[in-house]
């Protein structure tokens, strides 16, 4: 039976999602959860895949992976969760076909990102927003040692004011390496002043313009859902309540921290 499994996380402690030696990450975590509750031995043999990767930093809401296995008891999300840290959470689980690829099979990603919206004009951040709406080359947006094709498709972009911050949302069938950070920063130019609409229009038209930008931060970039048709995830309700309260309690103490790095930066008159 193959198994699909969503997957929660906090990656301000992980070298990113994919696993790799010497360094924490996401999946190895997982895999080794996944392991001592003997739901699969090889990953490879177990035709492991996942929607995607996340770079070091990167928080993820709708992480999506799969894998064959015999031990559909012992493959729920909340007896693996309870073999994770407590900022990793498998809170959805869904029986899938054999053919199933959480990559390939995915008909959109949808990211948020936030960031501090001081200075940045969001009238002009929505205007210019518009003009990624479509299909587009994004290799300017793109890391330079990404390779492939960088032709996508963005479905929608929404920008709103939340609070002293600026939420991002944005959707698309795929997106390159940092494109979306890399979106974030070039919005955030034209929002400050520093570039305008014909800029971005450039950047658009890669065999005429090209341009390096630095991604923005990943601690501000969440993945937040992969879709796809057809497929049903029933969620955990334990493992939704145990992570709700795990959030709380960093929302707790790095909502507190704000405030009194804050009041320490005004108190030296900055």
């Amino acid at each position: 039976m193959r198994v699909a499994f969503k997957l929660a996380y906090l990656g301000n402690k992980y070298h990113g999602f994919q696993i790799q030696p010497d360094v924490p990450t996401i999946e190895g975590k997982l895999f080794n959860a996944l392991k001592k509750l003997r739901i699969l031995d090889d990953p490879q043999e177990a035709n492991y895949s996942s929607a995607g990767r996340t770079d070091k930093g990167v928080h993820a809401l709708g992480q999506v992976i799969a894998f064959d296995t015999d031990a559909l008891d012992r493959a729920i999300p909340r007896a693996v969760t309870n073999e994770l840290p407590d900022d990793i959470w498998v809170w959805s689980r869904a029986e899938v076909p054999k053919t199933f690829d959480p990559r390939r099979d995915a008909i959109s990603r949808e990211y948020r990102y936030m960031l501090y919206g001081k200075g940045l004009d969001i009238s002009k951040m929505r205007d210019a927003s518009k003009l990624l709406v479509g299909t587009h080359d994004f290799a300017n947006f793109a890391t330079k040692d990404d390779k492939r094709d960088a032709k996508r498709r963005i479905e929608c972009i929404e920008i709103r004011i939340d609070g002293a911050f600026m939420t991002l949302d944005i959707v698309a069938d795929s997106f390159t390496w940092n494109m979306v950070r890399k979106i974030v920063t070039g919005l955030s130019m034209v929002g400050n002043g520093v570039r305008d609409e014909s800029w971005l229009e450039d950047m658009l038209r890669p065999d005429q313009y090209e341009e390096g930008i630095a991604p923005a931060p990943p601690f501000g970039l969440l993945l937040k859902r992969v879709n796809y048709l057809g497929i049903r995830f029933i969620d955990d309700e334990y493992v939704k309540r145990k992570a709700s309260k795990a959030l709380q309690n960093q929302f707790l103490w790095h909502g507190t921290m704000g405030e009194m790095l804050k009041d320490m930066r005004y108190a030296m008159g900055y």
